[in-house]
């Protein structure tokens, strides 16, 4: 994220609400948790494949399946947790979102960060335009060939990004997270319980985005970080149990593949450990003049804006002033992350306990950030009632985001794009790779 700290805010009302996590959540998720797993249903159900991935914003490994999550922890018992799973540079959601989708890197996407310069606009923005993406996901390619997919994004960017891909689409609200463009968890899984209850796609894709939301908030400290993590944990956890209860309730479980992941970790910093390269170049206004900042959190994009003649010398200037602050981790090219020209010329990322704020110092106060390489471990599970899926394992395979879209197409027969996967089919999670029956047109 980048770090307009209005974008995150909670109040003490939201904290207590995720605290108490929510009547009827808990009350259906009671029974999972009491458990500590969740019974298999006995053989393929109706005969369908039905996929859903579930991606847990901001969720760190070590808070997967922890003690808030006992009915996480449960669905591990039913499925394949892999134990060294990674996001993608740029670590931030959009990007991740769109490799999970695509199964291919930003070079090929467009979509190398959630905050880039705009060349032809001359400012710079978040890719949340349809247009920004050029690679086709997996939920049109489902929908090509004649089942159905669905999407509810919490955030408005990734509903702004996939908006036209689906069969079936929710847009964030009516009711939002005040001064920011997200739907709590608990308005988002009333809307996943409403599409699978009454469209029942054969592909749904779910961002939940508290559990990110929380690490981006207490930037004047008063507030225990740590509890409200806590209380969003647990409440996400009592949501995906409901959810879990219903399908076993409405005869879909036993047809269900899941796919549990994050799309990026979570890193805090404390406030005097923060890197702009606008206040590294303030001596060099020959070189600030020419560099365009877009910030992300643990990462900034930098961009030559100046005269091309002087393109290569003031870059490497730019590369060393910036490579020197404290804090700072590397320097790199687009190309060497295989971000894109969307990317622009140099990216910088930040050493862990540190963060970006440009244009001004001023400009990113929260604590909680990513972006940066210590943000790439995430949770990844492969779990469901389908009886393909294998039970009790964990693999320390490496997978990653871009492997949800493969994984994904195998199960429908969709036909990998032109110049192949950048991702893998995790089949491992599996007796055998599920195969969802031709749809009947």
């Amino acid at each position: 994220m980048s770090g307009d700290a209005t974008a995150h805010g909670l109040g003490r009302r939201d904290v207590l609400r995720m605290g108490a996590a929510g009547t009827a959540a808990a009350a259906l998720a009671g029974a999972l948790r009491e458990a500590g797993a969740l019974p298999v249903p006995p053989g393929p159900g109706d005969g369908r494949v039905r996929v859903y991935v579930l991606v847990l914003d901001g969720c760190r490994p070590e808070e997967f399946g922890g003690a808030e999550q006992p009915v996480v922890r449960g669905l591990e018992a039913q499925g394949t947790t892999y134990t060294d799973a990674r996001s993608q540079p740029v670590f931030e959601t959009i990007p991740n979102h769109v490799m999970m989708a695509t199964g291919v890197r930003p070079d090929r996407s467009g979509v190398p960060a959630n905050s880039v310069y705009d060349r032809a606009e001359r400012v710079v923005r978040d890719l949340d335009r349809p247009s920004d993406l050029r690679a086709t996901t997996v939920l049109e390619q489902v929908r090509a060939l004649g089942h159905t997919s669905g999407t509810v994004l919490s955030k408005e960017y990734l509903y702004g990004i996939f908006r036209g891909r689906a069969t079936y689409e929710w847009r964030p609200g009516p009711v939002v997270v005040p001064g920011a463009d997200y739907s709590p968890d608990d308005q988002t899984m009333a809307e996943v319980s409403r599409m699978v209850r009454e469209d029942d796609p054969d592909l749904l894709f779910v961002n939940l985005g508290d559990i990110d939301r929380i690490g981006h908030v207490d930037e004047t400290g008063v507030l225990d970080v740590r509890a409200q993590r806590r209380a969003a944990l647990a409440n996400t956890d009592a949501l995906v149990g409901a959810f879990v209860a219903q399908l076993q309730a409405e005869g879909k479980y036993a047809s269900s593949v899941l796919l549990l992941l994050a799309d990026h970790s979570m890193d805090f910093s404390v406030p005097t450990d923060l890197i702009s390269v606008d206040a590294i170049l303030t001596g060099r206004p020959d070189l600030r003049s020419s560099i365009a900042i877009a910030q992300n959190g643990g990462a900034d994009l930098l961009y030559w804006v100046g005269p091309s003649g002087q393109r290569r010398k003031g870059l490497a200037e730019v590369r060393r002033l910036v490579l020197a602050a404290p804090g700072v981790l590397a320097v790199q090219t687009p190309g060497e992350l295989r971000l894109g020209p969307e990317a622009g010329d140099l990216v910088a990322t930040c050493r862990p306990g540190w963060r970006f704020s440009d244009p001004t110092v001023l400009s990113n106060p929260i604590p909680g950030n990513h972006g940066h390489p210590v943000t790439e471990p995430v949770p990844f599970l492969v779990t469901g009632g389908h009886p393909a899926v294998r039970r009790g394992a964990t693999s320390a395979t490496v997978a990653r985001t871009l492997d949800v879209a493969p994984t994904v197409g195998a199960i429908f027969g969709v036909r990998a794009p032109r110049g192949g996967y950048d991702g893998q089919v995790r089949s491992e999670a599996f007796t055998t790779v599920p195969r969802a029956a031709p749809a009947d047109r």
